[in-house]
């Protein structure tokens, strides 16, 4: 809305499901068009290409007025763009002058419509929503409310090894779910079946329950496995 306000041509770009590579109906972006429409109160034009950049895009791009929003197609409609691919890249680059990355729920994620476009787009910075997310955390982990208790979930120890590390410098308590859980259960001696355990994290696991014993910090964990 800052952008339409101050008169800028706006190209949004998104994906939504898991459309695997394939113009599937039920992914499509065109419902997504219609609410951002009743919420900017002026019409959002749905690019209805199925390869993203399409003739539609291109067309709806070059008749775009000062403060006109542009919305293309899903852009996991193309297998490359979860491979951060060269092509997909270029050719959402080639829409715009500057890029703008407000995705802070995606921004991990190396696919053209985050990173591979950067590298041929430029200027490329961080929107309000990235900004106002960073600041949070950096507040929430430099000058936290007492107590501070961090939750962790996903199923491997090893994507996060150096946030478990960092965070026992911190928090009071911290709480481990999901997958991941199970490498510790390991580590402190219950039998978990064949439940998901990385067999070469569960030394890294009794090191860090030994970190948090010593630190004085509450690491729990699930009671309610089996």
């Amino acid at each position: 809305k800052y952008l339409v306000d101050n008169g800028a041509k706006v190209i949004l770009c998104s994906h939504m499901g898991k459309p695997k590579g394939e113009a599937k109906p039920e992914f499509s972006l065109a419902p997504v068009a219609k609410r951002l429409s009743e919420m900017l109160g002026k019409e959002v034009v749905f690019a209805a290409d199925d390869n993203v950049v399409g003739e539609n895009a291109k067309k709806a791009v070059a008749e775009m007025k000062d403060g006109d929003v542009v919305l293309l197609q899903n852009t996991r409609y193309r297998k490359e763009e979860t491979k951060n691919g060269e092509e997909l890249s270029k050719e959402l680059a080639s829409l715009a002058e500057m890029f703008v990355n407000d995705a802070f729920g995606t921004a991990h994620r190396a696919h053209c419509s985050t990173v591979g476009v950067t590298e041929y787009l430029k200027p490329a910075v961080c929107g309000y929503l990235i900004q106002k997310e960073l600041k949070f955390l950096g507040d929430a982990v430099e000058t936290p409310e007492r107590p501070f208790v961090a939750i962790l979930g996903g199923a491997k120890v090893s994507d996060k090894i150096n946030v478990i590390n960092n965070l026992l410098e911190k928090v009071d308590t911290l709480i481990i779910g999901g997958g991941m859980a199970y490498t510790f259960l390991k580590a402190q001696g219950y039998t978990v079946g064949s439940s998901l355990v990385e067999e070469d994290k569960v030394e890294y696991a009794k090191e860090m329950l030994a970190k948090a014993e010593e630190k004085g910090v509450k690491l729990l964990l699930p009671v309610d496995h089996r």
